[in-house]
């Protein structure tokens, strides 16, 4: 039997453990050369290249650099905090809870590896001003120190996994959204043509698609300015595609006229034949033949210039501008992101500082970790039960390796050989199927935490089981406090997706001349409709709920614009103004009374109709789909209306 064969039988991913096997070696380099130039903690130098390590180069160049960032202003923000705190503990406590709120907040708001770097910002502050240092030199000098350490474990992983790490392929996605954009134009064309009725289930699964893709973006353009480019690209296209959808879902018009559903054939036929010059002209050519139909001619215009902005050859000549993508930031997580740090840290430091207890420093440095860098998991509270497993398994490779080898050492560099055989395992458990991810992770992470190669050894079997204790503590307050402030997992940030969607409308309608940001509007709703639909996918909730719910809100913000444009860019008759102005009133407040935005809504598609100004269709489905969307749309503890 093969060694692959066997190590599948045994319950390893090969391929995984030839990667954490080179992640462990790199650290046992790390760990030396630190211990060799002198630096204080020599071990956080191998944590730092488990950290980075990543499988695709890429993503370890962009990873390093935010943890390298994040590293250098967090070591900065606690030089400054022990300055200011002149040795009070209570004011290094209030400092570094507010410091660390801060930084979960915007690490909520980001995205990718941005986002880790500036969580990695708050807790290494915590790991300059928490941890006992033996310097005498001063703040300044600790800090240094801990900035040192942490660079050259991100310098030992960008070496070591550059010479291995494969690169990403950037077009990868480009090529699935390319096939989506036949699909989708070939439905297109049929549906024009009359002889393709509008297929829900099939446009959820669309829709699905494109989530995922959307989800895998920030991963392919890690790494490089050119491949940035070109994702931001692919979001304009994935945006366009979902107005496509949209318009699709309208009822059947009458056929159309034969040279429209032509030109959308000639645009599909040379999307197939991989001439994308021509699918762009031939897609302006669509949307200049749909006559008085807005959302078809935005859609289409918007999908040419989507591919104007593709990569075109190697030479990239072709990546351009790239406005119109407008990203959902979730502005509600990261408040309570903010909160929830906040108040846990300045909870157990106060218990700290009440009780006086030894370890409570890596209590407190482990609930800054769990409460920060845990925050933007899709499940934080079971994350952490497997974050603990792991915790209690390196907490007790540490005290193997302290009280049974460590003690046969005969000077320092014993201990840092003695260290290597523990940190190998790491890899060996973070490859198994049933410990890898957090388990497997975070027991190399704590063997090296606890372990520090000091020559001569000190401390006691009691003290070294009171660190344990205090470090699997953190990882315990954690979990307490994604349980009792502000709970979320992956059902809680798709409703907070749906409470964003019908704030954007309530603004649109509140906002007079919001059609001059037509863009923006429809961009930040697209996306969250694509983030909408991919949470209902890792959720297992109902699929068609949350996607027919993100279709109707598409659908009432085309229609909110729409009125707003017949007010301010036209001349509407009074009567037809006063029932307009009537609906978007009601739409100021439709996460409270959905039902009587619907009925406003009705009865200006009615007048609008009637005055043969505006697209009395387009607000009337709007109105239909609010009707039957209307507990989607509700927003949780606003009271229904029983008026009439």
């Amino acid at each position: 039997m093969s060694a692959p064969a066997t190590l599948e039988r045994l319950g390893f991913d090969p391929l995984r453990l030839n990667f954490t096997l080179r992640t462990a070696l790199a650290a046992c380099c790390a760990l030396l050369v630190a211990w060799l130039v002198g630096l204080e903690h020599p071990q956080w130098s191998a944590m730092t290249v488990w950290a980075a390590a990543q499988p695709v180069r890429g993503q370890l160049v962009e990873k390093s650099f935010f943890r390298a960032l994040g590293t250098i202003i967090g070591s900065v923000a606690g030089i400054g905090l022990l300055f200011a705190a002149h040795g009070q503990q209570w004011a290094i406590v209030l400092g570094l809870a507010v410091w660390i709120g801060l930084c979960a907040g915007a690490g909520n708001l980001l995205r990718g590896f941005a986002s880790y770097g500036a969580m990695l910002a708050g807790y290494s502050a915590a790991m300059v001003t928490l941890l006992h240092s033996t310097l005498a030199a001063g703040p300044f000098v600790v800090g240094i120190d801990r900035m040192l350490t942490v660079l050259l474990g991100v310098g030992v992983a960008l070496a070591m996994g550059w010479m291995f790490t494969a690169p990403a392929d950037p077009d990868d996605p480009a090529r699935r959204v390319r096939r989506l954009t036949r699909r989708i134009l070939d439905d297109l064309a049929s549906h024009l043509a009359g002889t393709l009725p509008p297929g829900r289930g099939e446009h959820q699964t669309l829709l699905s698609e494109m989530a995922a893709i959307e989800d895998a973006l920030d991963g392919h353009a890690a790494g490089s300015l050119r491949s940035r480019a070109t994702i931001r690209a692919i979001r304009r296209l994935l945006t366009a595609q979902v107005a496509l959808l949209l318009w699709m879902r309208r009822p059947p018009r009458p056929a159309c006229d034969a040279a429209l559903v032509a030109a959308v054939r000639q645009a599909t036929a040379a999307f197939a034949a991989d001439r994308p010059q021509d699918a762009e002209a031939h897609l302006r050519d669509a949307a200049g033949l749909t006559g008085s139909d807005r959302m078809l001619h935005d859609a289409l215009e918007g999908l040419a210039e989507a591919e104007a902005t593709q990569p075109n050859g190697a030479d990239g000549a072709r990546i351009g501008a790239h406005d119109g993508v407008v990203l959902h930031r979730d502005l509600i997580g990261a408040r309570e992101a903010l909160i929830r740090a906040t108040v846990t840290l300045l909870a157990v430091g106060a218990a700290w500082l009440a009780t006086g207890w030894e370890a409570g420093a890596f209590m407190l440095l482990g609930a800054a970790i769990m409460t920060s860098i845990f925050s933007t998991a899709d499940n934080p509270a079971q994350t952490l039960k497997q974050v603990m497993m792991g915790q209690m398994l390196g907490a007790a490779g540490a005290l193997a390796c302290r009280w049974l080898v460590w003690p046969h050492a005969d000077s320092a560099f014993d201990l840092v050989l003695a260290m290597m055989p523990f940190i190998l395992l790491g890899a060996f458990i973070q490859a198994h199927r049933r410990t890898a991810g957090p388990i497997g992770f975070d027991y190399s992470m704590v063997v090296l935490l606890m372990l520090q190669p000091a020559w001569p050894l000190a401390g006691t079997l009691a003290h070294s089981l009171m660190l344990a204790g205090a470090v699997v503590l953190g990882p315990a307050v954690g979990l307490t406090a994604f349980l009792l402030i502000f709970p979320v997992d992956g059902r809680r940030r798709q409703q907070t997706l749906v409470t964003m969607m019908v704030h954007d409308l309530q603004s649109m309608a509140a906002h007079p001349g919001a059609a001059r940001q037509r863009a923006v509007w429809r961009a930040r709703l697209y996306h969250r409709v694509l983030r909408l639909a991919r949470w209902a996918d890792k959720t297992g909730g109902s699929r068609e709920q949350a996607m027919e719910g993100g279709f109707a809100v598409l659908l009432l913000g085309s229609a909110i614009l729409h009125m707003d444009e017949a007010l301010n860019q036209s001349d509407p008759a009074p009567g037809t103004a006063r029932r307009l102005n009537a609906a978007l009133a009601r739409l100021r407040h439709v996460g409270s009374d959905p039902e009587r935005a619907a009925r406003a809504l009705g009865v200006a598609a009615t007048r609008l109709a009637a005055d043969g100004t505006g697209d009395g269709d387009l607000l009337r489905e709007a109105a239909a789909e609010l009707s039957q969307r209307a507990a989607f749309i509700r927003l949780p503890g606003r009271a229904v209306s029983t008026a009439r």
